[in-house]
């Protein structure tokens, strides 16, 4: 009796690629997640903008020399940024924890014993599909905020000193913010405990790690959440109605923090995976 061996072809990284965008977009919680998140940030924005061009015959003329760089907060506030950074870090871990609380991880790996190159390509469509979330939502933000101050003359063009910064920092907050959730995830595997801590992680560390000493002050720099509130603060240092930090980070430092962040939460995702049973 003859015995035939056949090999199972080695899946390209370009098939890993389709197969988690696959993945991805047949999950009905991910449209209602991006879906119901970019309304909630929007709206935020928007009303934030509402409230300052209801209010603004009521400002000093200090606030209204200085109201190009409110123009510019209303166009992407803290809440909104909140609200963006838990829509998409919770997608992030959904994408790795939702597979091992299924069981589908078992044959996934069946099918794809390479983990390293499956994780990696994970991580590729998440930061992808984040990256062009982030900018949709923040374009849209800019663009409704800008509308809403236009009514009395108030609004900024994207070619305003700072404007792009604004923009750009707040649509990369959430691929790094969906990377750190994936490497939650992957470390954490447990939905709850997951979402806990990656929340605790980047929303509420940079509350209540403080600037007193030199150490706590680099710590709170070295936070996304803290490096995207130094990009689009453009008048850093010039307000006179505000107290600058006493270790300020540098515009190149933040955007070096968000870098990071994004790669070191990548190599952890991949790692993890990698080097643990399933």
């Amino acid at each position: 009796m003859t015995t035939t061996t056949l090999d199972m072809p080695v899946a390209r990284f370009g098939d890993l690629l389709a197969a988690e965008w696959i993945k991805l977009r047949t999950l009905r919680s991910t449209y209602w997640a991006l879906g119901m998140g970019a309304l909630a940030v929007v709206a935020f924005n928007a009303n934030a903008a509402r409230a300052d061009y209801v209010n603004y015959p009521h400002y000093n003329t200090m606030m209204r020399s200085r109201f190009a760089t409110t123009a510019l907060f209303d166009a992407f506030t803290d809440g909104a940024a909140m609200i963006l950074v838990l829509t998409v870090a919770s997608i992030g871990a959904v994408t790795v924890v939702g597979e091992y609380s299924t069981g589908l991880i078992h044959t996934t790996f069946a099918a794809v014993p390479d983990r390293r190159a499956l994780m990696s390509a994970k991580a590729v469509v998440v930061t992808a599909v984040m990256t062009v979330y982030g900018a949709v939502v923040a374009a849209a933000s800019f663009a409704a905020s800008q509308a809403i101050l236009s009514g009395r003359g108030l609004g900024v063009s994207i070619g305003h000193p700072g404007a792009l910064r604004v923009v750009l920092a707040s649509a990369l907050l959430a691929p790094v913010s969906a990377l750190v959730g994936m490497a939650m995830g992957a470390l954490i595997r447990h939905s709850a405990t997951t979402m806990v801590l990656t929340t605790g992680l980047l929303l509420l560390l940079p509350t209540f790690v403080t600037e007193r000493y030199h150490w706590t002050a680099c710590v709170r720099n070295a936070l996304p959440f803290n490096a995207w509130r130094r990009l689009v603060q453009v008048d850093y240092g010039h307000a006179p109605y505000t107290l600058a930090e006493r270790y300020p980070t540098t515009v190149a430092g933040a955007w070096v923090v968000f870098a990071v962040w994004a790669v070191v939460a990548a190599v952890v995702t991949v790692v993890a995976v990698d080097r643990r049973d399933v």
